[in-house]
């Protein structure tokens, strides 16, 4: 799995109260864009080539991203209008080489193990494979439930869980099945594939117990400063 699309089109609107005007991956986190801890992650564990899906101020990244990693192997894939996560995969996907890849978010650092994930998403010939958090007692994510095959049998609602397997929003993907769903042009990855077609689909999930968080809120992004310093 050498290949990796970050989601960074955010508007980062529930951080306007602390980071103005800047697409949420552009967030600074102690001294350094958020997405820079994404990228150096991930490079960290054999990522080759990126495609980054953009949309709100695509150009501040870009520049950023060209200045601060200039032998960088990184397309950009840019939306003229917000397609969802969904129609952002998808129109990335036509930027990559290879026939699978891993799908994270901008604003979201997850520590997986890409090669632990990728055995498994081998083994069970997956279409998708989900890295699930454990946590307890929170809200602020729904739940995913996986059978004894590691194959997901539920997706539940955002509510108080005591505790629970969450999404960490870092996909194996393979690309060529995906691509040829269809879709309308505009659709939510998580609703509108995952939860749709987790019955239809190979969909399996990974359980990896490693650091993990998400700048979405100013709370978190708070955190972030003293975590990631």
């Amino acid at each position: 799995m050498k290949e990796c699309i970050i989601l960074a089109g955010g508007l980062g609107t529930r951080l306007r109260t602390v980071v103005a005007e800047l697409p949420k991956c552009m967030a600074p986190v102690a001294g350094r864009p958020f997405i820079d801890y994404v990228i150096d992650y991930f490079v960290s564990q054999g990522i080759e080539k990126f495609v980054l899906a953009l949309g709100y101020k695509a150009e501040v990244i870009i520049g950023h991203i060209q200045e601060q990693y200039p032998q960088l192997d990184v397309q950009f894939s840019i939306e003229i209008e917000p397609l969802g996560t969904g129609g952002a995969i998808k129109k990335a996907c036509g930027l990559l080489e290879g026939k699978a890849a891993v799908v994270t978010n901008g604003d979201t650092l997850y520590k997986v193990d890409i090669g632990e994930a990728s055995a498994a998403f081998s083994l069970q010939k997956a279409d998708c494979t989900l890295i699930l958090k454990p946590m307890q007692n929170f809200e602020r994510y729904g739940v995913v439930e996986l059978d004894e095959k590691s194959r997901i049998t539920a997706f539940k609602e955002k509510q108080f869980y005591e505790e629970g397997l969450i999404n960490g929003g870092v996909y194996l993907l393979n690309t060529g099945p995906f691509v040829k769903e269809e879709f309308a042009e505009k659709f939510s990855f998580e609703k509108d594939y995952l939860e749709a077609f987790y019955g239809l689909r190979q969909m399996t999930g990974v359980v990896q117990d490693v650091y993990f968080i998400d700048i979405g809120i100013p709370e978190d992004f708070e955190k972030a400063q003293v975590e990631l310093a």
